[in-house]
């Protein structure tokens, strides 16, 4: 099947088989085809938006070496990024919530390492979630979680998830592919939305690892989903604003180095000649 006639499934709403995708990550970056991909895809993502782009924005409750090793995160103990655990206050996360709120983040994350205590994130985010306005979408950023835990983050006030199986997990990382799926698997089941993307792409990953994540992501029915380098690019209609802890940055306040505020995210989607949705987050069905 031609690359054209490919896109054209896509955009008339089928789903594409593991043939149809592999022939697309082959296709050459500077081809006639690549603009073509490249043209679908923003088709594709105005219309999931209905013409709207939308920016998420993130706190990091803390820093501290992970034990879960991901090699290509700042916070793997192995990497010695960071060295030393930091953990912001209940009343410092809420001082950076609202500000992304204020700001107009579409909706706010908040983020903690994969060893920082349940209970404490859950404690944080009642606060949170008691300081922003109450249409504020509220998003959890954390490691894999059992059943019972997928329940009391929806009771905090939670209405969705990040979490994704990466390009690697299992090798790269410590974490079975199994229990990111069975935390996929939790979220759902208690109502919670899931958000996630095709990550961390480097040029190591090969073309079958890239069509398995993608199919694994499409299987998951996110709410939203994209890809991401381990160096941050634009390309898609959602970006993220960081405060605090950033795994792909190695300063302690992302917001000084790598870390973007709402109202950057909002200048790259405008020079995109994206329209930025006003309000609370749509793919999280606000």
């Amino acid at each position: 099947m031609l690359i054209r006639e490919i896109l054209q499934k896509a955009l008339d709403g089928a789903s594409l088989s593991r043939e149809e995708i592999t022939s697309l990550f082959r296709v050459p970056l500077f081809s006639e085809e690549s603009a073509m991909m490249l043209a679908a895809s923003r088709r594709k993502s105005e219309h999931a938006g209905n013409g709207l782009a939308e920016v998420h924005a993130q706190v990091g409750l803390n820093i501290a070496p992970c034990p879960r090793n991901c090699s290509f995160c700042s916070f793997a103990a192995k990497n010695k990024v960071f060295t030393e655990r930091v953990e912001i206050s209940a009343e410092e996360a809420v001082a950076k919530a609202k500000q992304l709120e204020g700001d107009g983040a579409n909706a706010v994350y908040i983020m903690s390492t994969a060893d920082y205590s349940f209970e404490k994130f859950v404690n944080i985010s009642r606060e949170i979630r008691k300081s922003l306005r109450p249409e504020t979408v509220l998003v959890a950023n954390i490691g894999d979680f059992t059943r019972e835990q997928a329940k009391k983050l929806k009771d905090t006030g939670f209405v969705g998830i990040y979490h994704a199986v990466r390009l690697g997990e299992g090798r790269d990382t410590t974490i079975p592919v199994n229990k990111r799926l069975m935390t996929f698997k939790n979220a759902r089941e208690a109502g919670l939305s899931l958000g996630t993307c095709v990550e961390p792409v480097g040029n190591e990953h090969s073309i079958e690892e890239l069509v398995e994540k993608t199919i694994i992501t499409r299987d998951a029915k996110p709410v939203y989903s994209g890809a991401a380098r381990r160096i941050p690019a634009a390309g898609a209609n959602l970006l993220w604003a960081e405060a605090g802890a950033n795994p792909r940055d190695t300063e302690k306040e992302t917001e000084g180095k790598r870390g973007m505020t709402v109202k950057e995210c909002i200048k790259v989607f405008e020079e995109a000649e994206w329209h930025v949705l006003q309000g609370p987050s749509k793919f999280y069905g606000a």
